[in-house]
């Protein structure tokens, strides 16, 4: 008995002098909470009370996605046919079928131009027409209006150049296109052979031609997170909604803390959601957890500071500090919400998973504030770096576009 009292002491010599860091730093009845991979508890301010975490909520739509699909799960955009293909020209309408893609881009508009002008597209007679759920640069695209603008050449010239670095062969400096009519779908030309098998019957299902596939959901994942990207919400919807994240949430946590999860939504845009200091870092320690289970780590899904593009490429990137944190941030000004949580890898305590949700703190002193308890942190660990080499091809290399026929 007292070997286990001696031991759960121990850890509370370190605390005094954290703690009133904290109290410094963050000010009093701002939430923090730090944890060592083997529960031992470093610090604990307003740690049990929930509050608006912002893209925090991220982290558990993430793990909800990873239990739903698994990480190498990739969302299909289907392209079909309505009529033959002849001397270039598709006599008829081009359907796209939406499988909920979040990462459908420029980019991933001209592989499709690419392939459809390798099948001996080069112009619709018909129209585009959507069915499913569709987003397009970010933004739902029922009648695929913007869609056909870029695949009719309307893409910033970036995404070409970033197309073009995907083949060695030589390619125009100008971007491929398909010219959509939007007319009423024509008939094969009387006589005509159609391209590749016979075009379909009138009311029959649309003939596929290809299939887009998105990325891995690791990567997609981990640049959406990158950046914070709100196309979580609509994910939240693919792993069953803001109410099946909520329940899982509250399924990986000890039952003391299950209240103080609430989430109105996935992407942390919703007034009613909160979290607490110590729940955040249960929810991290479990999706760490499901990544160990298929080979991966929290780096893979979640931005590493002073290393990625996004919102903490700029954070934590001092000398000694970069590549020691992995996390994610959260702000949404409008309830004062300010949040930055993470993990920091130590040669002597294993992983150290750390929460910090500011509330009625202008978001710029919050920030400065995080920043300044984490090097508090990496001054009293033994930090390592991450092992951790990011991958410099554009997303749409971990793409992919496949003959459907």
């Amino acid at each position: 008995m007292l070997g286990l009292l001696s031991a759960a002491l121990a850890p509370a010599a370190e605390l005094p002098d954290l703690a009133a860091a904290a109290r410094s730093i963050l000010g009093r009845g701002q939430g923090v909470y730090v944890e060592a991979a083997d529960g031992t508890v470093l610090l604990a301010q307003a740690a049990d009370t929930p509050v608006h975490p912002a893209s925090v909520s991220k982290v558990p739509t993430t793990l909800a996605l990873l239990r739903r699909f698994g990480p190498d799960h990739r969302f299909v955009t289907g392209f079909a046919a309505s009529g033959a293909i002849h001397d270039g020209t598709l006599a008829g309408d081009l359907t796209v079928e939406g499988g909920g893609d979040p990462y459908f881009v420029d980019e991933n508009a001209l592989l499709v131009v690419q392939r459809l002008q390798a099948l001996g597209v080069q112009r619709v007679s018909g129209r585009l027409r959507v069915q499913g759920a569709f987003t397009f640069d970010w933004q739902a695209d029922a009648d695929g209006a913007r869609l056909q603008q870029a695949m009719s050449g309307g893409v910033p010239a970036a995404a070409w150049a970033a197309v073009r670095t995907l083949t060695d062969a030589p390619t125009p400096a100008t971007p491929p296109t398909i010219e959509i009519a939007n007319g009423a779908a024509d008939a094969p030309p009387a006589g005509s052979a159609p391209h590749a098998g016979s075009a379909p019957h009138a009311g029959s299902a649309p003939l596929p031609l290809l299939i887009h596939r998105s990325q891995p959901l690791l990567a997609l994942a981990k640049s959406l997170n990158d950046y914070s990207n709100n196309i979580f919400k609509p994910l939240a919807d693919a792993a069953g909604g803001a109410q099946a994240v909520e329940t899982l949430a509250r399924s990986v946590v000890p039952p003391a803390m299950r209240s103080e999860i609430i989430l109105g939504d996935g992407a942390g845009t919703d007034p009613r959601n909160r979290l607490s200091p110590r729940a955040a870092v249960q929810l991290l320690r479990a999706l760490a957890q499901e990544l160990a289970a298929s080979g991966h780590t929290l780096v893979d899904i979640l931005p590493v500071a002073g290393v990625d593009d996004g919102t903490l490429h700029e954070r934590l990137n001092g000398p000694g500090e970069a590549s020691r944190v992995v996390g994610k941030t959260g702000t949404f000004g409008d309830y004062g919400a300010s949040a930055l949580i993470g993990a920091i890898l130590t040669s002597d305590r294993g992983i150290v998973y750390f929460a910090i949700l500011n509330h009625g703190v202008a978001v710029p002193e919050a920030r400065r504030r995080q920043d300044r308890m984490v090097r508090e942190l990496l001054l009293r660990l033994h930090s390592v770096p991450w092992r951790y080499q990011p991958d410099a091809r554009p997303a749409v290399a971990r793409a992919e576009v496949v003959d459907a026929r």
